[in-house]
C-alpha cells in the first residue's frame, strides 16, 4: 500500500493559474528564435526556410522509401561545425544530434553513415525502444535536435498494450513531445503508412505535431517527393525532389527538366503543364494512350491524375468538343516521373493530350497549357499564371495554351494563345481546320 495526496482541482488550477497568467495581446512579442538550416536545401524549403527550435515534424512514409537516409543526412549536416563554402555560406549548423534508432542496431545505423559519407559525424547514436530510457537520455544530453526512428516501435511500462498500438504511440509521442516543447530542442518523429496510405496511429500522431512531411515516390523509381500537408511555422504544400542513389538522396534543385521527356520527334498523346507546389513552379509532361476497346466496357486507368477529373474530362470531350469514339475507347494516363497532380489547373493539358491520342495528331514539342475545364467545356483562369509562364519561358516553352484573362504584363519569349473553351483549344493545338465557337485571341510577349 502506497499513499497518494491527491490535490483538490481547483487548488491546482489556482496554482498553475499563478504561474500562467493571461497575457494581453498586444503585449505578445514576436521575438522567437531563429530558424537554423538543416543543410538540405529541399528540406529547408519544405519546413517553411529551415528548423523552428521547439518544433515537433513528423515525417511519414511507406517502408523503404528512404525516410532514415534522409533524416540521417539531415542530422549529420545539423552536427558538422560550421565551415566556410565557396560562396561565402556556412556548411553544417554545429547543433548537437541524438538519433534515436529503434528499428536497427547501432551497427546498421553506422552501416548508412558510412554509405552517406558520415562515418566521422558527430551524430549522438541511441539504439532504444523504452521510453523510460530515451526521455532520460535526453534530459541528461540536452540535444539541439533529436531524431526518433521509428515512434510505431516504442513502448512505455506505463501501458500494456504491444508496441504500435494506437495507446502506446499516443503516450510515447505525448511525452516526448512535452519534453521536447520545455527544453526548446527540435523534434522529428518517423512514422510509417498503414496499406490505406494513412499514418499509423491513425491520424493520432498529426494532432500532437507541428508540421507534418511526406515521403512519396515509386519504389521502382529513383525520384522520390517530400510534402508538407501541415505547417504551423510555414506554407503547407510546398514540395521537395531528391534523387535515390547508391551514395544517398541527392537533392534535385531544378525538378522541371527531370519531368521532362527528351521528345526527339512529336509524339501523339503529349501535352505540359505547369502545376505549382506550394511557392515552387513545376512543369510536369502529362501522356496519354487511347485504344479501341476489346471488352465491352472501357478502361480509364490513371497514375499522377485525379481519377474523378480523369472521367470528367472524357465527358467533356465527348459532349462538348465532338470526340464520341471516346465512349469506345480505352483511356490511360500519366504524369511522367510520377507526380501527383493536385490542382484542376492541369485538366486542359489532360484534355489535349486525350484529344491529341483519339486524333492522331500530334502537339508541338514546345507548347503547353493551363487552365480549369469546366463541365461546360469553358477554360477558366487558374492562379499566379504569370510565375507559372516565366517558369515555362526560362525553359524554352514558345506557346501556352490559357484561358481568357486579363495578365499583368507580357512574357518574353513565349505566345501565349488565350481560349474561352476546350475546343477552341484543340483546335488551335492540333491545328484543326474546323472555325471555333467561341472567340478567341493570341498575344505574343
Amino acid at each position: 500500500m502506497v499513499e497518494e495526496l491527491v490535490e483538490p482541482a481547483a487548488a491546482e488550477a489556482a496554482r498553475v493559474l499563478e504561474t500562467a497568467a493571461p497575457v494581453p495581446l498586444s503585449q505578445v512579442t514576436l521575438d522567437d528564435a531563429a530558424r537554423f538550416s538543416t543543410g538540405l536545401a529541399e528540406l529547408d524549403r519544405v519546413l517553411g526556410g529551415g528548423l523552428v527550435p521547439g518544433s515537433v515534424t513528423l515525417v511519414g512514409g511507406e517502408p523503404g522509401i528512404g525516410k532514415s537516409t534522409l533524416l540521417l543526412s539531415a542530422a549529420g549536416s545539423l552536427a558538422d561545425p560550421p565551415a566556410p563554402m565557396a560562396g561565402g555560406g556556412r556548411a553544417g549548423a554545429g547543433k548537437s544530434v541524438l538519433y534515436i534508432s529503434g528499428e536497427e542496431s547501432l551497427r546498421q545505423t553506422k552501416l548508412r553513415a558510412t554509405r552517406l559519407g558520415l562515418s566521422s559525424s558527430p551524430v549522438a547514436l541511441l539504439a532504444q525502444t523504452q521510453l523510460e530510457v530515451i526521455l532520460e537520455a535526453i534530459r541528461q544530453a540536452k540535444p539541439d535536435v533529436v531524431v526518433v526512428d521509428s515512434i510505431q516501435v516504442l513502448e512505455t511500462s506505463v501501458l500494456a498494450s504491444a508496441p504500435g498500438s494506437i495507446g502506446q504511440v499516443r503516450a510515447c509521442a505525448y511525452e516526448l513531445v512535452k519534453l521536447m516543447k520545455a527544453s526548446g530542442g527540435a523534434l522529428f518523429l518517423v512514422g510509417h503508412v498503414t496499406k490505406e496510405g494513412f499514418l499509423a496511429g491513425p491520424k493520432v500522431l498529426e494532432h500532437l505535431v507541428d508540421t507534418v512531411l511526406y515521403f512519396e515516390g515509386e519504389p521502382t523509381s529513383g525520384f522520390r517527393v517530400l510534402r508538407s500537408t501541415k505547417n504551423r511555422f510555414g506554407a503547407t504544400h510546398e514540395l521537395g525532389v531528391f534523387h535515390m542513389t547508391a551514395e544517398g538522396l541527392v537533392q534535385v534543385s531544378n525538378p522541371s527538366e527531370l519531368f521532362l521527356s527528351d521528345r526527339a520527334e512529336p509524339v501523339p498523346g503529349t501535352m505540359v503543364t505547369v502545376t505549382l507546389e506550394g511557392s515552387r513552379s513545376l512543369l510536369v509532361e502529362i501522356q496519354a494512350l487511347t485504344s479501341p476497346c476489346g471488352l465491352g466496357l472501357p478502361r480509364r486507368r490513371t497514375t499522377g491524375v485525379d481519377f474523378n477529373r480523369l472521367s470528367m474530362l472524357i465527358a467533356v470531350l465527348e459532349r462538348r468538343v465532338g470526340l464520341h469514339q471516346l465512349a469506345q475507347q480505352d483511356v490511360f494516363t500519366s504524369s511522367l516521373g510520377g507526380v501527383r497532380l493536385l490542382e484542376p489547373g492541369s485538366d486542359l493539358a489532360v484534355a489535349l493530350a486525350i484529344a491529341s491520342s483519339v486524333k492522331e495528331q500530334p502537339t508541338r514539342p514546345h507548347d503547353l497549357a493551363i487552365g480549369e475545364v469546366g463541365l461546360t467545356g469553358e477554360v477558366r483562369p487558374v492562379m499566379n499564371v504569370s510565375q507559372r509562364l516565366h517558369e515555362a519561358a526560362r525553359l524554352g516553352f514558345t506557346r501556352c495554351f490559357i484561358a481568357a484573362q486579363r495578365l499583368p504584363g507580357p512574357v518574353p519569349g513565349i505566345e501565349i494563345i488565350q481560349v474561352r473553351h476546350v475546343k477552341d483549344a484543340v483546335a488551335r493545338a492540333l491545328g484543326a481546320a474546323a472555325p471555333s465557337s467561341t472567340p478567341s485571341s493570341s498575344s505574343r510577349g
